[in-house]
């Protein structure tokens, strides 16, 4: 049987000074730079969507939308699309009026579909609905909450009936569009 064989050491010549090569000192500056950085000007830097939107407002109600329209449903969908974002998107919690420290209000000032292409025949064959919705975001003072006091949107949506798409589905992308709309113009400004 042989005996344990102490480990093999290395010696060198050259004395060995702390960040001595050239490799080392470049990992050793590039892990300073990057703790400098963190500490800072990263410190600004903050996660969450909690931080896009007002920390003194809490709660919010939407109001019932108000429409010029004879199209039966539109302002509860919006409404309902509206409310559903705010829930997904935002930090905000809906409430009741009586509760509420804000409020949004909509309107959908202008709503029209027109005919967007035609056949030889003159039968429509593209269609356009184009809304213009009023919104604005108030405490419970009044004192508008958004960047600006109130916000116009407008939005196209076109549909082919013949396609298989029809006036619903294309109010329901514009209904969509609307929501997101009004959920970007509830953060503060950069």
């Amino acid at each position: 049987m042989s005996a344990i064989e102490p480990p093999l050491q290395l010696t060198s010549s050259k004395p060995q000074r702390l960040f001595g090569n050239f490799r080392m000192r470049w990992i050793a500056g590039a892990v300073l730079s990057s703790v400098a950085a963190q500490a800072l000007g990263c410190a600004g830097y903050h996660l969450g969507n909690q931080y896009l939107y007002r920390s003194d407002i809490r709660t919010v109600h939407v109001m019932a939308v108000e429409m010029e329209s004879n199209r039966r449903y539109l302002g509860q969908r919006l409404r309902e699309a509206i409310i559903k974002d705010v829930e997904i998107n935002t930090p905000l919690t809906i409430t009741d009026p009586q509760i509420s420290d804000s409020f949004i209000r909509v309107r959908i000032a202008n709503e029209r579909k027109r005919v967007a292409g035609e056949n030889i025949n003159d039968d429509p064959r593209t269609l356009q609905i184009n809304w213009v919705v009023d919104v604005d975001w108030v405490d419970r003072a009044g004192v508008p909450l958004m960047q600006f006091q109130s916000v116009q949107i407008n939005r196209d949506g076109e549909f082919i009936p013949e396609g298989g798409q029809s006036m619903a589905t294309a109010q329901q992308r514009i209904i969509e569009q609307v929501a997101r709309d009004v959920i970007s113009q509830m953060q503060m400004p950069w």
